[in-house]
């Protein structure tokens, strides 16, 4: 298989783990995000184990280094069939008694209006491919919850019409597009939260690689199957 997927938010927790998965089924593998260091660790793992993997830094709020991006994946495979939209943002300050709009504003621009820059960007290709993208939302975004931040659970609210738009807008050209909510998940974002959740609590958690398992399910399926959303939660989950 030479299908090339291109991952935001990829140097750690889901975003990682769809990139090993992924690369495990033969996709090439393009990773991007802000920590160049924790990209390279995650591509020597997926060449170690034989796959392809291509490390592109970039700021997804930085439409400049989206575009860039974009064009150094085209630029080193030449094709795009699939996007994993994983960077996100909250903040501890969650409620309206003592949010930040500054901070309300970074966080709509890096799970909003970002994810939909990347598929702006990225829609020819898709249209040629018969694309798959997978928005990699939250549980907030299904069901809402106020304990996950007003900013916070709007953004990610939002993403269901984004994906929802892109199939009764783009099916025609092939384009399928998943709105993927997992409930919660024990990677290092739990430390955006109030409390952070202890060992005990983190452990009846979900695993990014649960996670990953599902995004390659969705990348995986047939072109005419379209997994419009998809949720995942822990059995613990409230």
């Amino acid at each position: 298989m030479d299908k090339v997927l291109w991952v935001t938010g990829g140097g750690s927790g889901m975003g990682a783990a769809a990139a090993r998965h992924a690369a495990g089924q033969g996709w090439r593998v393009a990773i991007s995000g802000r920590r160049e260091d924790a990209l390279a660790q995650v591509a020597a793992t997926i060449t170690a184990a034989g796959g392809e993997a291509l490390t592109v830094p970039l700021d997804v709020t930085d439409p400049e280094q989206v575009r860039a991006a974009h064009d150094t994946v085209l630029q080193q495979w030449g094709r795009l069939d699939g996007l994993v939209l994983s960077a996100g943002l909250n903040n501890p300050r969650r409620s309206w008694a003592d949010q930040n709009m500054d901070d309300f504003a970074r966080i709509v621009d890096t799970n909003l209006v970002a994810i939909a820059r990347v598929i702006d960007v990225s829609l020819p290709e898709l249209r040629q491919r018969q694309g798959v993208v997978v928005v990699i939302s939250s549980y907030a975004g299904w069901q809402v919850s106020p304990m996950a931040g007003v900013a916070y659970s709007a953004s990610k609210t939002a993403l269901s019409s984004v994906a929802i738009s892109l199939n009764k807008q783009e099916g025609e050209h092939g384009v399928r597009a998943c709105h993927l909510c997992p409930g919660d998940v024990a990677t290092e974002f739990l430390q955006q939260r109030p409390n952070v959740p202890d060992a005990a609590a983190q452990a009846k958690m979900l695993t990014p690689e649960d996670i990953g398992r599902a995004v390659l399910f969705v990348l995986d399926s047939p072109s005419h199957v379209r997994i419009d959303e998809l949720v995942i939660s822990p059995v613990s989950q409230r």
